[in-house]
């Protein structure tokens, strides 16, 4: 019976020691390598330059060591000589380094260093265990939050804002970076242009499927934000699905581990906001066999309708296009979700329809919503540079446009436009006349002649058949080229744009 008892009750106390000895663990420091730094900086300031862009004071797990380096830093950037003579008039009566030897303990460092070789190594190691110490803490909050019932955030919510304090903490991590030499500069400018010489397209970004947009834009380049914005109505949706698509469609080149240059397929992340993917996927099924969508919808299709719907869906179907229809979706989220399909499938371009649908940052209010959307496009454009795509962010225009005479868009016209306009590298407007003309038809004024009404009827008609069809694609921003406006196709039936073509325009054989 007894042996019964002690087996029943031995895992509970192993369990109990371990729990112990997780308590009793301290934190991973290394003060043999900060008095190395330190010593290494003491003796040759050359050695601060090699660290100073990933060591900071805070990073040192002895608050005395961190002075001392804060004390060295700014001493160097006044273009002093910084060692333990001149040290020691800033620290004279300091209390903390008196405990651990005063100037005794600052003449100790400057003698005690071995090589200005090993600073990096030394800030490495410093840097290192600061990031470890940070994620003990990040982890034991964690913990705390999620034994806390905080009914204004969910276990989803407090998952996201975990991954946004992780992000932040990886952006510290950065250790590397810096400068990039001029010759690699060009290098790298020069494979672009090579690139885009062999391209079918003959742009080096990811093309938009529009040929006259591509001559002004030379196509869609990596790490750029582009905002593309217009009132409702415009065909903002169908203008992305249409740019999406044709980039799923198309191929890349790029290097294979041999260094030659072969062609893959695209890949596309499409965050709907707005429409449920078989919605997104419907539209763009509607585009590309030319079917009515709401017939589709309803099931009012001829069998030559349906043979076409069949046969663009199984094109469809080898497109490396991806549709997250989340709503309320934020940044950290959107990061999480485009870093896992990159590493799993790769990843070209990114869509989000639209930006006033997403969230602020999780677990922090912002009472201003212009600031919150300037963090969300913060946000969009750091992803764009991280993951080094472009990134295709969708926006509403305010009503003062509808108050114009001339109601084409212009950049004062982004709603909640803070840091929009700013951030992006490119801003994109759609306009359709015939939208506008075709809800203002004009109606006969008092004491007005009927040969006079007729005149003005001959002009509104003529003025609408003008822009039957067409639509303005307005490029109200450019860091990389001139700003300019083309004009599209627009099939309303359909909800397609097309390139416009003219008498004098013939279509290139490229497109």
């Amino acid at each position: 019976m007894e042996n019964t008892q002690s087996s029943a009750f031995a895992p509970l106390s192993v369990a109990e020691d371990e729990h112990e000895s997780d308590l009793l663990r301290s934190p991973p420091v290394n003060y043999e390598a900060e008095q190395a730094l330190l010593g290494a900086i003491l003796a040759n300031n050359r050695a601060y330059e090699r660290v100073s862009d990933f060591v900071h004071p805070d990073h040192f797990a002895d608050p005395v060591h961190g002075r001392i380096y804060d004390a060295c830093g700014r001493i160097i950037e006044r273009g002093q000589i910084a060692n333990a003579v001149t040290l020691k008039n800033l620290f004279e009566g300091d209390e903390d380094l008196a405990e651990v030897g005063g100037a005794q303990y600052l003449a100790k460092l400057q003698s005690s260093y071995v090589t200005i070789i090993n600073a990096l190594d030394y800030g490495k190691t410093i840097h290192d265990l600061f990031l470890r110490r940070e994620l003990i803490d990040l982890g034991s909050e964690v913990v705390n939050d999620a034994f806390d019932h905080d009914l204004d955030l969910s276990a989803s919510q407090q998952i996201e804002a975990t991954e946004a304090k992780l992000y932040s903490l990886a952006e510290v991590g950065q250790t590397e970076g810096g400068f990039t030499s001029f010759k690699d500069a060009v290098i790298e400018s020069v494979h672009m242009t090579e690139t885009a010489m062999k391209q079918e397209t003959g742009v080096a970004g990811v093309p938009t499927g529009f040929r006259d947009l591509d001559k002004l834009m030379g196509g869609l380049h990596n790490s750029d934000l582009i905002i593309l914005a217009a009132r409702p109505s415009m065909g903002k949706t169908t203008f992305a699905t249409n740019v999406a698509f044709h980039a799923a469609s198309n191929k890349k080149l790029t290097k294979d581990p041999s260094g030659e240059l072969v062609e893959v397929p695209q890949v596309v992340a499409f965050f709907s906001l707005e429409m449920s993917a078989e919605q997104l996927a419907t539209r763009i099924l509607s585009e590309q066999a030319h079917v009515r969508s709401d017939s589709m919808r309803r099931g009012e299709i001829h069998d030559t309708e349906f043979e076409r719907l069949f046969q663009a869906s199984r094109k469809l179907h080898s497109l490396k296009m991806f549709i997250d229809d989340t709503p309320a979706l934020n940044i950290p989220a959107l990061r999480t979700r485009t870093r896992r399909l990159k590493r799993q499938h790769g990843l070209d371009l990114i869509v989000i329809d639209y930006l006033q649908l997403m969230s602020g940052p999780p677990g922090r209010r912002s009472e201003n919503r212009v600031q919150e959307v300037s963090e969300i496009t913060r946000g969009l454009k750091g992803i764009a540079k991280e993951l080094d795509v472009p990134v295709i962010a969708l926006s509403q225009l305010s009503r003062q446009t509808e108050q114009r005479d001339d109601k084409r868009p212009q950049l004062a016209d982004l709603r909640e436009s803070g840091s929009i306009e700013q951030d992006a590298d490119m801003v994109v407007f759609l306009y359709r006349e015939e939208y506008y003309l075709a809800r203002e038809k004009p109606g006969a004024r008092a004491n007005e002649t009927p040969d006079k009404f007729r005149e003005r009827m001959a002009q509104y008609d003529e003025n609408l058949e003008a822009a039957r069809n067409k639509a303005e694609v307005i490029i109200a921003k450019q860091r990389h080229g001139p700003i300019g406006t083309v004009e599209l196709a627009f099939n309303g039936e359909f909800t397609q744009f097309s390139d416009l073509i003219t008498d004098d325009h013939l279509p290139d054989s490229n497109y």
